[in-house]
């Protein structure tokens, strides 16, 4: 990996540091969804890239993904890593994927925090037990198997009252399904799960989102 260079100047495009992770795809995602000029720069988590100094200065916890704005809200240029706070952060820049009306917007936070807090670690402790343990473990196999259907049941009665996460599409949205593309990992059928199966095909469709998944290249 070569050097990070931080800009400071008024260019308009953001640096994505990013690798093929559902963390990864969250921002991908957004930066498609918001029309912003972005570039992808690749970080081979496979092969410790995220270690690299240069990196540290904008991911001091040394996991991707993370964003150099120039043009930050000061006009100064800004580094932001964790991807809760660069949804965040985007959804203001831009003023869309997040509702003004305080209750809505707060119905959206609180999905964005299930997602940061439960259905993102759960579902990669059972990618982890699951496919990538060097010994299985019956009981942690089970344990996060089972919490992740759990997760899974809560979204779908979430869904079945509403369209989106929040009511209407937003960050809540494009911070979950990059983890539930990855059903397959966690031994769950969309199919016991109607209401997430009509979401996740809606989302899918979107071309912003299949733009975003395919990132980086």
């Amino acid at each position: 990996m070569g050097t990070i260079q931080i800009q400071e100047n008024w260019d308009v495009t953001i640096d994505l540091y990013t690798w093929g992770t559902p963390n990864g795809r969250k921002i991908s995602i957004a930066l498609e969804e918001l029309d912003l000029a972005y570039s992808a720069h690749s970080i081979n988590i496979g092969k410790d890239e995220q270690f690299a100094p240069d990196f540290l200065k904008i991911s001091p916890n040394n996991k991707i993904p993370a964003i150099v704005d120039p043009d930050g809200p000061d006009g100064q240029s800004i580094s932001l890593f964790e991807t809760g706070a660069i949804l965040l952060y985007l959804a203001e820049k831009t003023g869309r994927l997040m509702p003004s009306d305080p209750r809505e917007r707060h119905t959206t936070m609180q999905w964005l925090m299930w997602q940061m807090g439960g259905f993102g670690p759960m579902l990669g402790q059972a990618h982890h037990f699951r496919r990538f343990a060097p010994e299985q473990i019956p009981y942690a196999v089970d344990r996060y198997t089972n919490e992740t259907k759990r997760l899974y049941g809560v979204l779908d009665q979430r869904l079945g009252d509403a369209e989106y996460l929040a009511g209407d599409y937003s960050v809540a949205d494009i911070a979950t399904y990059p983890w539930a593309a990855r059903h397959e990992w966690q031994g769950v059928a969309l199919e016991d799960f109607t209401n997430v199966k009509r979401w996740y095909d809606a989302i899918g469709a979107r071309p912003a989102v299949a733009r975003g998944m395919a990132v980086p290249a």
